[in-house]
């Protein structure tokens, strides 16, 4: 049994404002129609003896993560939360338990340690056919004991990466890896990011990859390993998965324990000690979308070199990056530069200097800009609110409501709220009344007044909200029922 193991974790700094802290880079569509991570899950359908992915993410982003993997057709068996990032080290060993736990559960006796094929859920990956062959080819080594991880066969001298060294490489390397097909070689050494100098000698050599973050392996080999090599990163994890608690769909993971755990990578944990490592190289069009100038190499390119995204008109520019949100962005006589709009935010910088965007969201952290974690338009699990308007003692949103989907019944301290449905149907309740209101009808919330929306129509319900009162913050919320868990909290 093959089980697809989904890291869904990190913000995306370097692709801000773009990608945020709540609504990070994976969980967009930033290559085609599908996000990141719906891609990711997608590309391993057809391989063989596949189970439903198990998803380690943040636990701020679990509804849209669920959400997006039902859309997408792939619904994972288990969605487990990370109360306090610790690394990637730590999300295999506990993914990899909870895999076993399920596996001894319900399986054979020839199942009961499956194979996990460890996938970042932010890469990109444009041929599928040459990644499942090298899935392929990883299988049989993975089944044996081996440690596989896939190195990317470069096609420059990149200095942004860790390489992977393969044990008796030749010169005639690269002109193998793609007559030949993929085969998993034995590693010789991980080496760490190069200087421009010492990458080109990698590439020329022959015997170098780049380290891409994904890896196949048995669960219980890896278990076996990181026990060896650090045992304290796995007491730590099996004493948070035993204290694990189901709410809804998801797995979470006590606070206490998990932050007891070590924090650290695959790679220095385990696979740069262990000696069960082989490399399977991997040629298929991969990028990690580090950066915007990565996402840009990423995505087709016009006559003049141009990547442009929504409502953008260009003249006399040439090798820039434009994407419009909710606005025409115009450029003229602009070379080699990235514009991002999104409806509160502009980010222009030149190409070259795309990597220091997260010295700029640093600083938006320190002056405690909201920008960095949420966009105007911020996700819930029952649909999405949009901040319109504010001023003194006034705010103004639109909210969208999904079919079927309800609001928590809350109430609050300091605003009062107007409520105008735009289209749908919308079942208030509002005190102890519950009512329809339709199109172009409208209802009246007082402050300390307990109430919800809901819709129970097949349309997307939108309305608009006015808020009045002394204080409008999203924390004065109190819930007292709701059908997504999440009574007691302000998200």
């Amino acid at each position: 049994m093959l089980i697809p193991l989904i890291l869904s974790g990190g913000s995306g700094t370097r692709l801000w404002p773009l990608s945020r802290e709540l609504y990070p880079k994976q969980l967009l569509p930033l290559v085609g129609p599908r996000t990141m991570l719906q891609d990711t899950a997608a590309r391993v359908a057809g391989l063989a003896n596949l189970a439903a992915p198990i998803v380690v993410c943040n636990e701020s982003h679990r509804f849209m993560v669920a959400e997006q993997l039902r859309v997408g057709g792939t619904p994972p068996q288990a969605i487990i939360l990370e109360p306090v990032g610790r690394n990637t080290a730590p999300a295999v060993a506990v993914a990899a338990l909870v895999a076993m736990e399920r596996a001894r559960a319900g399986a054979t006796q020839a199942d009961q340690d499956p194979l996990l094929l460890v996938l970042p859920a932010d890469h990109v990956i444009r041929d599928v056919a040459a990644f499942q062959a090298a899935v392929g080819a990883g299988r049989a080594a993975a089944e044996a004991g081996s440690l596989v991880t896939f190195g990317i066969v470069p096609d420059r001298a990149e200095t942004g990466y860790g390489y992977i060294r393969r044990r008796n490489g030749d010169a005639a390397g690269r002109a193998g890896d793609r007559a030949r097909g993929a085969a998993a070689y034995p590693v010789q050494e991980f080496v760490e990011k190069p200087d421009a100098g010492t990458a080109q000698k990698y590439v020329e050599s022959g015997e170098y990859y780049w380290n891409s973050g994904m890896f196949l392996f048995r669960a219980g080999t890896y278990l076996a390993e990181l026990e060896r090599h650090v045992p304290v990163m796995l007491t730590a994890c099996r004493a948070a998965v035993a204290g694990a608690a189901q709410d809804l769909d998801f797995t979470r993971l006590p606070v206490g324990e998990f932050s007891a755990c070590p924090s650290d990578s695959i790679d220095y944990a385990v696979m740069e000690r262990t000696d069960k490592a082989v490399v399977v190289p991997l040629d298929a069009g991969w990028s990690d979308v580090g950066s915007w100038s990565a996402l840009q190499d990423a995505l087709p390119r016009d006559e003049a070199g141009n990547v442009t995204t929504g409502d953008v008109l260009v003249e006399d520019t040439s090798g820039c990056y434009l994407h419009s949100t909710s606005r025409l962005v115009g450029a003229v006589g602009l070379r080699d530069h990235v514009v991002v709009e999104t409806r509160d935010a502009v980010l222009v910088a030149p190409r070259h200097r795309v990597q220091d965007v997260k010295r700029l969201v640093a600083r938006l952290k320190e002056q405690g800009r909201y920008e960095t974690a949420l966009h105007r338009e911020v996700f819930r699990p029952w649909g999405s609110y949009d901040s319109i308007d504010n001023g003194e003692r006034f705010q103004v949103k639109r909210l969208i409501v999904k079919p079927g989907a309800a609001m928590s019944l809350q109430m609050h301290h300091h605003r009062a709220e107007h409520w105008i449905v735009v289209s749908g149907t919308a079942r208030i309740t509002r005190g102890d009344d519950t009512f329809l209101l339709g199109e172009n009808e409208s209802t009246y919330i007082p402050l300390g007044t307990r109430h919800r929306i809901e819709n129970p129509g097949k349309v997307t319900l939108e309305i608009i909200e006015v808020q009045s009162g002394s204080y409008l913050g999203e924390d004065d919320i109190v819930r007292f029922e709701d059908v997504y868990g999440r009574e007691g909290t302000t998200k």
